[in-house]
């Protein structure tokens, strides 16, 4: 499953980070690294971007870029 996958609300922790070169230098560079937990907050009206909750604050994703970001489910 990937991060674009979340329904509003729902949480998953990080199990990979894709993407190539500079993407995913950039996604690691903003806290998006394996066994961090995220929480999906917001989707725009479009659909496109998605707003997650990560290590304290918002951040905000195109969905081609949380397609690189496979997650699985967060332990409560």
């Amino acid at each position: 499953m990937t991060l674009d996958e979340l329904a509003v609300g729902q949480s998953a922790v990080i199990t990979a980070v894709g993407g190539q070169g500079i993407l995913r230098c950039r996604l690691l560079d903003m806290g998006l690294i394996p066994h961090t937990k995220v929480t999906l907050q917001k989707v725009a009206p479009m659909g496109d971007p998605i707003e997650i909750q990560v290590r304290g604050y918002e951040l905000t994703l195109r969905v081609d870029d949380a397609k690189e970001i496979e997650i699985g489910e967060a332990a409560e």
